[in-house]
């Protein structure tokens, strides 16, 4: 029996159902809601008629319940007056010892934006100008698809800026490209998934958590290579491949669409970094040839915020209805609130301004870099937030990162991408997004004189 002493003045609950015998049981519910500090110090008890009557229990049962607990040494009585809980001193269980996250002085991993960048003033006029919009209904329980308002402006924007072929209807919101990934894993369980190699292992136990099994699709200078006979899907970024930075070549875009339409495959298209190109326009997304059978994935992660948990999914017809029945029994539907501000964001253009801007931003980062490490072996300089840096002969990952990690430098490895890293090229991955403004410079040189001293 579960008791919420609300008419005690005391905003308590007990469960009395663990024990054979209801004294029993209201001792260990008391003595329960004491050592957890539930009832604290000097809290004053019903007195046992009261509890007795609230409880349907003998006045007697409650009585021995107070006493047994009086002098255990849990509760204090006095004669003729009332009944609380004494003053024990704490008890203080032991922890497990905490892990320490220790913030390198330089840093330069892949994989951020630079979140100080995100545009605060902007938002919170975005914020402002979509509640005070918003009908009462937006404050309840949503569509498993998402905001009606976000999916509206995304189906144009997606269509201007990335060559996407989008209705409302197609689109799904989702707490970020994991959970977007994970759904439409899950939807391919017990079939097979090919993902780039090298590529984020990360996506690989993602994958393989949601039931579906994993094959490498090898990525070269030209991009994905394609076919990959046993996949049922393929997960490909072919606006800029993540680490290798290579964009695929047309004619690697055109076998892979003909990979799905000849086997009635699935092509699950990773937008990464598609916004940031530096030398020349970007590419629009291989969605736009193949809409039934290309899923089209993008985030406000590097744009925004990785913060912000919210990307999108512009979906084949047949995938609609299994993609939105998991996301239902996943989480219900993604928070509403971020949703109608980042359609306040697109629909008065500031999203574009801010992107512009980014761009500009990161690009001078870019230069900045290949200026400070000349003659280095860079890779996918073109686009995005990083680089891969080859490493000559003799040097291994291992060796630069001690290195670098000992002046304070964080850097990413190149090893860890692939499926099977063996004897396979290492390398390091260095992003230029994660620092600040200010930052940036300082790590650069880090970074060359971390070379340098091999």
């Amino acid at each position: 029996m579960a008791i919420d002493w609300s008419n005690f003045g005391v905003d308590l609950h007990l469960d009395l159902s663990a024990s054979a015998t209801r004294r029993t049981a209201l001792e260990e519910a008391l003595r329960d809601a004491i050592r957890s500090g539930r009832l604290a110090p000097q809290t004053r008890l019903p007195a046992t008629r009261t509890l007795a009557a609230e409880l349907g229990l003998a006045r007697g049962t409650v009585s021995a319940a107070y006493d047994q607990l009086v002098a255990e040494g849990y509760l204090t009585a006095r004669q003729g007056s009332f009944t609380e809980v004494a003053a024990l001193p704490p008890i203080v269980l032991p922890t497990a010892v905490p892990e320490m996250v220790t913030t390198p002085r330089y840093d330069l991993r892949p994989g951020s934006p630079d979140v100080s960048t995100f545009p605060v003033a902007a938002w919170t006029r975005a914020v402002r100008r979509s509640l005070s919009r918003a009908p009462v209904t937006a404050f309840d329980y949503g569509d498993p698809r998402g905001s009606l308002a976000l999916r509206s402006v995304l189906a144009d924007y997606l269509g201007r800026a990335r060559g996407v072929l989008a209705s409302p209807d197609r689109i799904v919101i989702t707490s970020g490209y994991v959970q977007a990934l994970a759904l439409l894993a899950t939807v391919y369980r017990g079939r097979t998934i090919g993902l780039e190699d090298p590529g984020l292992d990360f996506h690989r136990d993602v994958v393989r958590e949601a039931g579906a099994s994993v094959v490498p699709v090898p990525v070269d200078s030209l991009g994905a290579v394609l076919p990959v006979a046993s996949a049922d899907a393929v997960v490909l970024t072919p606006a800029h491949q993540y680490p290798m930075g290579v964009t695929l070549h047309p004619e690697r875009r055109r076998t892979a669409v003909e990979w799905a339409r000849s086997g009635d495959r699935l092509i699950i298209e990773d937008d990464y970094d598609g916004e940031f190109r530096y030398d020349r326009q970007p590419v629009g997304a291989l969605q736009g040839t193949a809409p039934e059978h290309v899923v089209y994935i993008g985030t406000a992660a590097k744009t925004l915020s990785p913060a912000l948990r919210l990307a999108w999914m512009v979906l084949p017809a047949y995938l609609v209805e299994p993609v939105v029945r998991l996301k239902r029994l996943t989480d219900v539907h993604t928070e509403t609130i971020g949703q109608l501000a980042l359609a306040d964001l697109i629909a008065e253009h500031a999203y574009d301004r801010h992107i512009r801007a980014c761009r500009l931003r990161y690009r001078r980062r870019r230069d900045q870099l290949v200026d400070r490490l000349p003659g280095a072996d860079l890779g996918g300089i073109a686009a995005g937030l990083h680089v891969v840096l080859g490493l000559p002969a003799g040097l291994s990952e291992r060796d630069v990162l001690d290195a670098a990690a000992a002046r304070g430098l964080a850097l990413g490895a190149l090893g860890t991408h692939w499926h099977e890293p063996g004897a396979r090229p290492q390398g390091l991955v260095v992003g230029y997004g994660t620092p600040r403004e200010g930052a940036y410079p300082a790590a650069v040189d880090m970074l060359s004189r971390v070379l340098r001293s091999f």
